[in-house]
């Protein structure tokens, strides 16, 4: 008897290996996005556009008297009358342009996956079973969009900054698309390899690493929308104590730990070492399964984040030191979706069908 060869998902239409390079380019493009982000966040910019306007806000003033429209606008904030009050019309420029182009990133992001997901769709190119996928992520790039805007509302009213857990889910999100991204591009590369391939498994020792991960990115948010990385600038010390002084107790440990600057600061710079040594592992497995790029590439952006993590608090968040390190972290989440796919191809991942047996 001969085996029965699995159905292969493609047909003569699909293009996984073109699908798998336009994947790791919008990738790509969600990284930059995340490096503005930072640029934004660290130059106070991102309440200086006080509206949501999806269409017509991709444009910035054009004339001196629409300048002077959007001035007035920020000038009801909270942010402007506390903290920025006399500023000039140069300067509220330079922080709305910032805001401005991070929000234009974000539609020509949804232009760069939507344009040519369709394409694909119309001309069949698509391997069975990965358009469902292709919709989520392309939901979760939409639902981004809002969950950028109901951060922003956070701080136009009551306060001078965003919600720190809005930030937070923003930020979230924005890595996580970066992983499936990344993840769909492998899947797709793998089946342009060998037509019978199956995606790769997510291996429980990936999940366990993804969200060791996950902690320390959620608690580098929590640094940053609250500004916590300036409340030391030594280390391993902070300000000459190993657990810091100033820590304002909030009623439970889970409200002091998510919202007081020195112990969300003190958590994210001891669990950098609990979220390295999983990585290390997570490489250590994916060399073993014959993937040594991903491995190597693994270590590499860990260390380099973890020197630049220490080098940001030295520097007292210098602007280009801590730019780099929140760049660094979004590469860091795709080569650790790199090293976790890795690891989920095995022997049942990819069957290619053997010739009859006499």
């Amino acid at each position: 008897m001969s085996d029965t060869p699995p159905l292969s998902p493609l047909s003569p239409t699909s293009r996984p290996l073109q699908m798998a390079h336009w994947l790791l380019m919008v990738a790509g493009l969600v990284i930059i996005m995340v490096v503005v982000g930072g640029i934004t966040r660290l130059t106070e910019s991102g309440l200086s556009i006080t509206e949501w306007k999806p269409v017509t806000g991709a444009l910035p003033p054009l004339s001196h008297e629409q300048w002077l429209v959007e001035f007035h606008k920020y000038q009801q904030t909270p942010e402007y009358i506390e903290i920025n009050r006399g500023m000039s019309l140069d300067n509220f420029k330079f922080i709305f342009f910032w805001e401005w182009f991070h929000r234009l990133l974000g539609r020509l992001i949804g232009m760069a996956f939507a344009l040519p997901f369709l394409w694909f769709a119309v001309k069949k190119a698509i391997p069975r079973g990965f358009t469902p996928r292709l919709i989520v992520l392309l939901a979760m790039g939409g639902f981004q969009g809002l969950i950028g805007w109901w951060m922003v509302v956070s701080g136009l009213v009551d306060r001078t900054d965003v919600s720190h857990y809005r930030l937070a889910v923003h930020l979230i999100t924005a890595l996580l698309i970066i992983a499936g991204l990344v993840w769909t591009s492998l899947d797709l590369r793998q089946l342009a390899r060998d037509p019978y391939a199956r995606p790769a498994r997510l291996t429980p020792f990936a999940i366990a690493s993804a969200l060791v991960l996950l902690v320390q990115l959620l608690w580098g948010a929590y640094v940053a929308g609250l500004n916590a990385g300036y409340v030391a600038s030594d280390w391993p010390l902070m300000n000459d104590h190993f657990v810091p002084e100033g820590i304002m107790w909030q009623g439970s440990f889970w409200a002091t730990i998510t919202s007081d600057p020195f112990l969300i600061h003190f958590f994210h710079r001891w669990w950098a070492w609990v979220t390295g040594f999983m990585l290390l592992l997570l490489s250590r497995k994916a060399k073993r399964a014959g993937h040594g790029r991903a491995a190597t590439t693994l270590l590499i952006v860990v260390a380099l984040q973890i020197a630049l993590g220490i080098t940001t608090v030295l520097t007292h968040i210098h602007l280009h030191v801590a730019v780099t390190h929140q760049g660094v972290g979004a590469l860091l989440v795709a080569a650790t979706a790199w090293a976790a796919h890795s690891i989920g191809l095995n022997s049942d991942t990819a069957i290619t069908p053997q010739k009859d047996k006499a």
